[in-house]
């Protein structure tokens, strides 16, 4: 017998259908709601909403688990690469060995970017943030690449040139940024150290990807690869739910990502290390301020909105974080402060109880500076590494058979009718 809920509305009652998960979740079926009582629900943030079924990825933030397809994370950080674990995503499935040299060749041939693009990037006023510029650059790209994708050869072309041509994009917007040569990639690279070559190598100082950096970038980008309806992918969903191209949905998931609430929290994370340097660098002084309810600061990079307990990327973050710092013995009075944070922090009795751990942002803001990417580029990071999360939830959304036009309801809280008045009676 299928499981109903009742909702008793002026004596009357309703049965509402329960959809349950595949983990059972379990969800209230409010689609005829309207229609047959004239109520709608009110949930600002949509926090209890589902607003699609997926099998993309599954998050129990109670419980800390977070999985690809199936797959833990944990798993997928110890034994996949980035581009794998993209193709994971985008396809449902790992990939052959076959698959993962053709994917690689795909990504290779697609990653230059058109010359005239960069006419684009330098007519930017200096002082725009880099997410500004990706999100407008990404939009920018059905321009060069009109065709429509009728075919699921051509949409697959589409989402690889989107995975290769917005890493090329960010490392370009850097170069032109600082007023470099811009680096072209290499055949001979993978996906992550191409990153790592276009943003830092020059004429003068020839750079040699380091393997552990190589590593923890690979590593920062399979985390943030997806993370279920969170803000950025609701944004990419709800646009494309309007048959809009994958650039522009992806353009307003780069939007959307951009600020500190989401997928600024990492540069966050630098800015408060850098408030608490400036004001002494008392780190117990901070910690106190965060615990007092009648004071404005805020401590960046600890606990999570979804996960109750522990944020399963940041455990796995963290052991990244203090290979890397213990690599480059950097001296850093940030890195420093950071370290001494996160000390206190987790032997604080106040955020034990309020779950309040460092979360994957606080790590990854850390591992990112220590890796010399500069903070304003760090959402920037973010958006790449979320960008196949971005391209899977948008092919499937369009494969949906209960697709519908995004169309949220509001209670409307204004003036009650009225008359025009004529100007002259105002």
């Amino acid at each position: 017998m299928t499981e109903t809920a009742k909702l008793i509305i002026d004596g009357k009652t309703y049965e509402l259908p329960v959809i349950t998960g595949l983990e059972n979740e379990k969800a209230i079926d409010i689609r005829k709601l309207r229609a047959e009582t004239g109520y709608i629900t009110y949930d600002p943030g949509f926090g209890n909403t589902g607003s699609c079924q997926s099998a993309i990825t599954f998050m129990d933030g109670e419980n800390g688990i977070l999985r690809y397809r199936g797959i833990p994370i944990e798993q997928l950080a110890e034994h996949s690469t980035f581009v794998e674990t993209a193709y994971l995503l985008i396809h449902g499935s790992l990939p052959t060995r076959e698959e993962l040299t053709n994917i690689r060749v795909v990504l290779n041939d697609q990653s230059m970017v058109h010359e005239d693009m960069q006419e684009f990037f330098t007519n930017f006023p200096s002082r725009s943030h880099p997410m500004n510029i990706l999100s407008a650059m990404v939009n920018a790209l059905r321009s060069f690449y009109p065709e429509l994708m009728t075919t699921e050869e051509l949409i697959e072309r589409t989402m690889l040139r989107l995975l290769s041509k917005v890493r090329t994009l960010a490392a370009v917007s850097y170069k032109i940024s600082r007023g470099h040569k811009v680096v072209y990639p290499r055949p001979d690279y993978t996906y992550c150290q191409n990153f790592l070559n276009m943003m830092f190598d020059s004429p003068v100082n020839p750079y040699i990807p380091d393997d552990d950096l190589v590593n923890a970038l690979n590593l920062f980008w399979i985390l943030h690869a997806d993370h279920e309806q969170n803000c950025s992918t609701a944004a990419v969903r709800v646009v494309g739910s309007g048959r809009v191209n994958i650039y522009a949905s992806v353009s307003a998931g780069i939007a959307a990502l951009w600020g500190p609430l989401h997928g600024g929290a990492n540069q966050a994370v630098i800015v408060m290390l850098e408030e608490i340097q400036k004001n002494g660098g008392d780190i117990n002084k901070a910690v106190a301020k965060a615990k007092d309810k009648n004071d404005p600061f805020r401590l960046m990079g600890f606990g999570h909105r979804v996960y109750k307990t522990y944020d399963p990327r940041a455990k796995i973050m963290k052991e990244t974080c203090d290979k890397v710092l213990a690599k480059l013995k950097i001296s850093d009075p940030l890195l420093d402060s950071a370290r001494k944070l996160e000390e206190v922090a987790l032997k604080d009795d106040y955020f034990i109880d309020h779950n309040l751990y460092p979360n994957v942002d606080f790590y990854s803001g850390i591992v990112l500076k220590a890796m010399g990417i500069p903070t304003n580029m760090f959402t920037v990071m973010f958006a790449i590494g979320r960008l196949p999360g971005w391209i899977s939830q948008w092919k499937e959304s369009m494969d949906d058979p209960h697709w519908r036009l995004s169309r949220p309801r509001q209670i409307y809280i204004g003036k009650a009718k009225g008359d025009y008045l004529p100007i002259d009676e105002r």
